[in-house]
């Protein structure tokens, strides 16, 4: 039977996990939901309403990836709108679902890994957890082959801090002793497919790489890749940032991600954030 990966939400991580595995293997199909329509094989959900035909479109998937965080009003939308038709999949091998290391909360800097208990501090933390759980019923209720993937703040090409920078849009934000885990998109490619290869219904997985750092640290790494002198620095009590950034900044943790290879068996591409910006400096046309 050939391998069908339906994607819900084919954003920036799916597409990339696409990119590998049209590389790896041309044994798949692929398909997807976009907000809104697209040319490249996909189907409009938009989180509000379902999708048209969603019990016949998804028949006949082998493999799932879900990258939609969750709603205020609804909880995950793609359990809301189309849990029953995944409840009913005859042929589902694997499903992945995307969520965040912010199910772990604030610990003060301390380190947390996979057998860490979520503690989350922010309602978007809940919301996440409350996901997992929702997703995590579906292996016990009708033996789905659910895994979940907790990701740390996701970087790649034209999506990163040296993005940013280029483009005049980042500010070196300073608060004493913060920390925070990434990972490079290509290492989340790579970890997905290793679980591809490996299921292990029920896991989670922390897919983070080996250097928590904070983020000021990083851009002045960056700046030093591009021979620029550092930015000035801004006290993140003086700093002018959304809700969401508010959030990011108020919880500080180290992430471990010894699973992804001890059991998955995955070595990094890009180990520490110092190979990955170098890599993407090096693109640089």
């Amino acid at each position: 039977m050939k391998r069908k990966l339906f994607c819900f939400g084919l954003g920036y991580s799916a597409k990339n996990l696409i990119r590998h595995l049209k590389q790896r293997d041309t044994g798949w199909q692929f398909s997807g939901s976009c907000r809104t329509a697209s040319d490249d094989n996909s189907l409009i959900f938009d989180g509000i309403k379902p999708m048209k035909n969603g019990t016949e479109l998804l028949a006949d998937v082998t493999h799932m990836l879900i990258s939609i965080p969750p709603q205020n009003d609804m909880g995950d939308p793609v359990l809301h709108h189309h849990g029953v038709d995944i409840s009913k999949l005859k042929n589902l091998q694997w499903l992945g679902y995307l969520s965040t290391t912010g199910i772990y909360g604030d610990r003060n800097g301390d380190w947390v890994d996979d057998d860490s208990l979520p503690a989350p501090s922010s309602v978007k933390g809940q919301q996440r957890l409350d996901a997992e759980q929702a997703w995590l019923r579906l292996l016990q209720d009708h033996n789905l082959p659910v895994h979940i993937f907790r990701l740390g703040s996701i970087y790649g090409p034209e999506r990163s801090q040296l993005a940013s920078l280029l483009k005049g849009k980042v500010k070196k934000i300073v608060k004493q002793g913060q920390y925070f885990s990434r990972i490079h998109v290509d290492d989340i490619a790579q970890v997905l497919m290793a679980s591809i290869k490996s299921p292990n219904p029920g896991q989670s997985y922390n897919v983070v790489d080996d250097m928590p750092a904070s983020p000021s640290n990083v851009i002045d790494y960056i700046c030093d890749l591009l021979h620029r002198p550092p930015l000035s620095p801004i006290n993140l009590s003086d700093a002018d940032i959304s809700p969401m950034m508010k959030i990011f900044y108020s919880e500080n943790k180290r992430v471990g991600n010894r699973r992804i290879k001890q059991e998955l068996n995955v070595t990094l591409t890009y180990p520490t954030y110092k190979e990955g910006f170098s890599s993407l400096v090096r693109s640089l046309p």
